[in-house]
């Protein structure tokens, strides 16, 4: 005679909808570091993160609040900001001697040309290798934030309330692709 409960209980971080078990063990039988990718609502948040038996290691980090340290005064969650912390990540990376990697989104969707894809191109430019489509990334004219300073040229006046945060910093949003390209040159130097 059976005693006991007939049915089994997930594990807590399952039940709280934190982990995907099935995910994370075919990323760690591959393996090879796993690249972190995470955000929140103001910043992004990049690890290389390796397997140990008492609970995963970070090798390496990169934070969007560091881009500031290189001089960048634009947004800290969109899409450049993703870049630049995914290739802070891979020159960091590379230094620790990690040179191959595999993506790890945790329970966010893939979606092809989004922060999370730019993040990935900015690790992959700096010379980490990780398994990807090139029809994934986003196109470098976004990566750049070339339509966000064509939107606020499109708006004129309009752009004091929309990119106040923006001026405040000292950036006028529609010299967003230089300022860019200004940043990752301090990163490539670094």
């Amino acid at each position: 005679m059976a005693t006991g409960p007939r049915y089994r209980v997930p594990f807590r971080r399952r039940r709280e909808g934190k982990t995907d078990y099935r995910r994370r063990l075919k990323l760690l039988l591959s393996g090879k570091p796993r690249a972190v990718v995470r955000f929140t609502n103001r910043h992004v948040i990049a690890q290389m993160v390796t397997y140990a038996p008492g609970g995963d290691v970070t090798r390496v980090a990169a934070h969007s609040k560091e881009l500031a340290k290189f001089g960048w005064k634009g947004g800290c969650s969109n899409l450049c900001a993703a870049y630049l912390v995914g290739y802070l990540l891979g020159r960091r990376a590379l230094e620790k001697g990690i040179t191959e990697a595999v993506l790890d989104l945790g329970l966010l969707k893939p979606i092809v040309g989004g922060k999370a894809m730019a993040a990935l191109r900015g690790i992959i430019d700096a010379g980490v290798s990780i398994p990807a489509s090139e029809e994934v990334f986003p196109s470098m004219e976004r990566i750049r934030g070339e339509h966000i300073a064509s939107y606020a040229k499109l708006l004129g006046e309009e752009k004091k309330k929309r990119f106040s945060d923006y001026i405040r910093r000292g950036l006028d949003p529609e010299e967003l692709p230089e300022h860019f390209d200004e940043v990752l040159a301090r990163i490539r130097g670094a």
